[in-house]
């Protein structure tokens, strides 16, 4: 529940406070639709805000279809009858989920936590990077450039001679009382191809890659299992099942 200091009580300091909010972690099998999930988000934000439920962290997969941020430029949809599309209203620009993919839906107490946006993505992307490294993977982010991103050293380098990263995870968030929700996606092995019907995140000149394609035999378990070992040092999370 939310963490509050009332008069003449002791007040909390705000590490204390975020260590006392519970935190749960919900994992659902198969393939979950898009506006079920996106209902059932709203309503749990709506319940965390009022104090009648605790935070959440989600982990699914979708069926494949793209998703509409709020920067979304019709153009960067190259191939708008392929999969449905439909309005994230987060921020960002076109995403793709699919099979293959751990969806991470992030539902937070932002107010609690800082109320600072900026550094809540920071520890987003800081979260995905220590997940990588879980693997043995290098992470970084590039100013400019949303996401999380791997270098390639052995592809071919780019005109400018350098080398070819590609995007490894996706970003995107919004905010309601602040409440975060939506949040982040891994490529563990979803056909890559399926990108090719939109600019991801409107960039035209990287590629998209995954952990198996960089060759690590990872399931989703196993990033389930990263994602949990990591949370806890980025967020000072008190989770429960």
């Amino acid at each position: 529940m939310q963490c509050v200091s009332r008069p003449g009580l002791f007040a909390r300091t705000q590490s204390e406070c975020i260590r006392s909010l519970m935190v749960e972690w919900k994992i659902s099998p198969g393939l979950t639709g898009y506006p079920e999930a996106l209902a059932e988000m709203e309503s749990r934000a709506d319940a965390i805000a009022r104090g009648e439920a605790d935070e959440l962290i989600w982990l699914l997969e979708h069926p494949p279809l793209y998703t509409s941020g709020t920067s979304a430029k019709v153009e960067d949809l190259t191939d708008p009858d392929r999969f449905p599309v439909y309005e994230a209203r987060r921020g960002g620009q076109y995403t793709y989920h699919g099979p293959g993919q751990r969806v991470v839906y992030v539902l937070l107490n932002v107010g609690v936590r800082g109320r600072d946006v900026r550094a809540f993505v920071q520890q987003l992307e800081t979260w995905v990077i220590a997940t990588l490294g879980e693997f043995n993977v290098t992470g970084e982010v590039r100013p400019g450039r949303v996401g999380v991103w791997v270098t390639r050293p052995e592809k071919p380098k780019t005109a400018l001679g350098l080398p070819q990263e590609d995007k490894i995870a996706a970003i995107g968030i919004r905010l309601r009382k602040w409440i975060s929700f939506h949040g982040i996606s891994i490529n563990v092995e979803p056909d890559l191809e399926h990108f090719s019907g939109i600019v991801p995140c409107g960039i035209t000149d990287h590629g998209v890659t995954s952990l198996v394609d960089l060759g690590l035999p990872v399931t989703m378990a196993d990033v389930d299992v990263a994602l949990r070992r990591t949370f806890g040092d980025v967020f000072q999370e008190s989770p429960h099942v």
